[in-house]
């Protein structure tokens, strides 16, 4: 297939305003709890733990999410998914409740890993491969707007309290709505009986096989994303640096990452994934590594985070074109799936091993942590061969 055709393309956009309007409530959701709980005088720590609901959710429903969507197909998981955020978002404003909202962010996990899996999923499973990386740039690009407008909605509750929750449940009902135009498909069929015989947990070990190294820019992007938005502001405060200027600071990262995604995407199609992660994910930890010494400067650090944010802020959809390229058309949905549960586990480490860095070495930048550890994901993807061993593979 050299290109689509005016159903996949209707389908495609489709998909994309879908996640756009998941990450504007996945983006409006995190800050608009934080400072909800902050305002009732809710502990930071009790306040931060509420927060690891979604990335639990996430990781719960993982492992049991891919026979259904084999079983049904990409649409009816997506209906689910979707519906679940919806509920859920409408349920918070009738009861304000730390465990309740912790259960809420919790479902809303699952909603949400059930309709990422399924859309990133199909897009891989028939976009051409000459314009692989093109499309799940866009798909990145449309989750990072929509996540960055997010906030923007939090100051809605001055005037109400659940007016934000209400406007992203019609937001979302509203995308919602467009998946049933779309036709229902399934994933291709597993040959042979052998791949059917340990089920899940055998796909996961075939796919970690031939693209274990396609999951590392996924953990990488969950380890930044919930490290610097909930431990490095805890950091900079304490070195003197204002509220305003760190929120300006925070959204410099994302923005870089928004300027560069679709750049890079196509750039790995013309010259490979591989080389463009390696890369950029080794400029990333320089360019944090720099950064470590000019704290005390605002402007500087904030220039310096654009700048990381255009060079790491697309690893988590380069991975999943990455793992696309390296695993059989019959793994896609696992592939998709592991590369979730990196993301998550990502995001989970980040705030725990930013925290426990904070506490043990006082006297160390926090962006050196972040500087060493892309440095040996750098690393990594460089002196790994996965070519070779999916050669391998498909010769026993």
């Amino acid at each position: 297939m050299q290109q689509f055709t005016a159903i996949e393309r209707k389908r495609f956009w489709i998909l994309v305003a879908i996640v756009s309007i998941s990450g504007f409530s996945q983006g409006m959701l995190l800050p608009l709890i934080s400072v909800i709980f902050e305002q009732d005088g809710v502990s930071p720590m009790i306040n931060g733990l509420s927060a690891t609901g979604l990335y639990v959710g996430t990781l719960l429903i993982s492992p049991f999410i891919e026979p259904p969507l084999r079983k049904f197909g990409y649409k009816p998981i997506i209906i689910a998914g979707g519906l679940i955020v919806i509920v859920s978002l409408l349920l918070f404003p009738l009861w304000k409740s730390v465990a309740f909202w912790f259960v809420l962010r919790l479902f809303i996990g699952i909603g949400d890993n059930a309709l990422h899996f399924s859309t990133q999923t199909w897009i891989t499973s028939f976009s051409p491969q000459h314009r692989l990386g093109r499309n799940i740039a866009i798909y990145g690009l449309s989750f990072g707007v929509g996540f960055a407008v997010g906030p923007l909605f939090v100051q809605l509750v001055e005037i109400f309290e659940g007016l934000p929750f209400i406007i992203s449940s019609i937001l979302c009902l509203g995308a919602w709505v467009l998946i049933f135009f779309v036709k229902n498909e399934k994933p291709e069929i597993i040959k042979g009986a052998s791949a059917h015989e340990g089920g899940t947990w055998k796909r996961f070990g075939a796919a970690l096989a031939v693209a274990w190294v396609a999951f590392i820019p996924p953990f990488s992007y969950g380890f930044l994303e919930s490290s610097l938005n909930a431990i490095y502001p805890v950091y900079a405060l304490r070195n003197s640096i204002e509220v305003t200027s760190l929120s300006y600071i925070l959204a410099a990262f994302s923005i870089g990452g928004v300027v560069s995604q679709l750049p890079l995407g196509v750039l790995s199609d013309k010259i490979g994934r591989r080389k463009v992660l390696m890369v950029m994910i080794g400029l990333g930890s320089l360019t944090f590594g720099i950064a470590s010494f000019f704290e005390n400067s605002s402007l500087i650090i904030g220039t310096l985070f654009f700048i990381a944010g255009m060079f790491v802020g697309s690893t988590f959809s380069l991975g999943i074109s990455y793992m696309a390229d390296l695993t059989p058309k019959a793994l896609l949905p696992t592939g998709n799936l592991m590369c979730g549960i990196s993301f998550s586990i990502g995001s989970l480490s980040g705030p725990f091993l930013g925290g426990l860095f904070i506490q043990v070495f006082e006297g160390v930048s926090f962006l050196v942590l972040v500087a060493v550890l892309l440095g040996t994901l750098a690393c990594i993807i460089f002196f790994a061969n996965p070519q070779k061993n999916r050669k391998l593979q498909e010769t026993t």
